[in-house]
């Protein structure tokens, strides 16, 4: 099934848009920022985020300038965060494609993103929506926070579900709920339905997190990062922590602290994944996928009407869990 044609199918106008204005806000005449913001722009990518800010406003009233300020708005918040990231990380590649800071270097790197970061705050305020403002500037303390988590989880010894959780509730759901959020206030939704559709968000963002997280145990080109690179980097997810403190086993137990400890090498981190693999961690987070899915249904089931709009918000969760790069 083309999921994506499926959810584009009722905003196809408006996320065309979208893109239109959102490669707009990264355009620039200077040598060195034009080439480092069209590189930037190529990236493209499938807009899931602002396709889930379109569709909540539609589903909640209608797209308007104010959504689409958001949408951009937002999308540069994120664009920034991830080359910010890339420095932080030291990763040479972004979805398969090199990094701006691999491409140039990481003062460029770091310079770019605060330019597109304050592109980001000029772009919603041109709402003049408060909230919206207010919300955008939260979730960029939130995202940043989200890192600094992260990273010093790294030097923490024990193999916690909740901090993983802790982590990605400050990361990648955090921008999922952001949209969601965004989308109903720019549609003058109820307060009701603005808490509704943020726990939604929340919901895709934890799933779709976590499947990413399951791509880091094959090896694949279309996802654009080789197997093992999260643990490389010194990080433990989901379906690993399961399986370390399922088995207790001291062996990986000492490898996983290799990971944090970023002495690790390659064929132990082999080790590690296929030990995750024969232990169930794979099965066991894609079960809890499944389980938070259930709940986003809820809100699909109550909240969205419209059939064109409830076959889209479906084929996004849809797409969301089964997706494969």
């Amino acid at each position: 099934m083309d999921y994506l044609s499926l959810i584009r199918q009722p905003i196809a106008a408006d996320l065309d848009y979208f893109v239109d204005l959102f490669n707009e806000s990264l355009n620039h005449d200077d040598g060195l920022l034009g080439s480092a913001l069209d590189h930037i722009r190529q990236r493209g990518g499938k807009r899931m985020r602002p396709m889930l800010i379109l569709l909540t406003a539609k589903n909640f009233g209608e797209v308007s300038a104010v959504t689409q300020n958001a949408a951009v708005g937002l999308e540069l918040l994120h664009t920034a965060s991830l080359v910010h990231d890339d420095v932080v990380d030291e990763s040479s590649e972004r979805r398969g494609q090199a990094s701006v800071n691999a491409t140039y270097d990481n003062k460029v790197a770091v310079l770019v993103g605060d330019y597109i970061l304050s592109t980001a705050l000029l772009r919603v305020s041109l709402t003049d929506h408060q909230r919206i403002v207010q919300l955008l500037a939260e979730l960029g303390r939130t995202l940043a926070a989200g890192e600094i988590l992260q990273l010093s989880n790294i030097q923490n010894q024990t193999f916690s579900e909740d901090v993983y959780y802790q982590i990605i509730n400050n990361k990648t759901a955090a921008l999922f709920e952001a949209c969601a959020k965004i989308g109903a206030l720019s549609a003058g939704a109820t307060d009701e339905q603005i808490v509704a559709a943020a726990k939604f968000g929340q919901n895709i963002g934890v799933i779709f997190q976590i499947r990413d997280d399951i791509f880091d145990y094959y090896d694949s080109k279309d996802i654009g990062k080789p197997t093992g690179n999260d643990m490389l980097e010194g990080k433990l997810t989901l379906p690993v922590i399961y399986a370390l403190n399922h088995t207790n086993m001291e062996s990986m137990l000492n490898l996983a602290r290799k990971v944090k400890a970023g002495t690790v090498n390659a064929d132990e981190i082999a080790v590690l994944v296929e030990f995750t693999k024969q232990q169930g961690g794979i099965e066991y987070a894609e079960q809890k996928m499944v389980e938070i899915a259930r709940e986003s249904q809820l809100f699909i089931d109550r909240y969205v009407k419209e059939k064109a709009l409830k076959d889209s918000f479906k084929a996004y969760l849809d797409y969301v869990i089964q997706r494969n790069y």
